[in-house]
């Protein structure tokens, strides 16, 4: 009996932390964490380990003076269902955090940033 429940302890806890590495994280984005560039980028893109679901994954852009920019909606890319993007208006020199919330199909929020800046 006693092996028993060490064995079903044991299951418990290999499927509990395989299920804790199972959640979205950032693989890429454009522009690069910490990127320093010459010119305003079109958009933020962010690409995700697994697909995301599109009504609950949002990017934020925070400019300079910590001032939410108004852009677009976060959208899904129609060719890659594991990235996002967001359609940005012209920005001016300073730096940004893209702040992102992405839900995967498991349910889970997973919450980042990217900064970057504009010479």
């Amino acid at each position: 009996m006693n092996l028993l429940i060490r064995t079903a302890a044991a299951f418990v806890f290999v499927v509990a932390a395989g299920a804790a590495h199972a959640h979205g994280k950032l693989v890429t984005s454009e522009p690069a964490n910490g990127a320093s560039l010459e010119r305003p980028p079109a958009e933020v893109r962010l690409q995700f380990n697994e697909p995301v679901e599109a009504a609950f994954t949002t990017i934020r852009l925070i400019g300079p003076a910590a001032k939410e920019v108004s852009a677009g909606p976060t959208t899904v890319d129609k060719t890659d269902g594991k990235t996002v993007v967001l359609a940005l208006p012209s920005l001016t020199s300073g730096a940004y955090r893209a702040k992102w919330t992405m839900v995967g199909p498991d349910g889970h929020k997973v919450k980042g940033t990217v900064p970057f800046s504009i010479k």
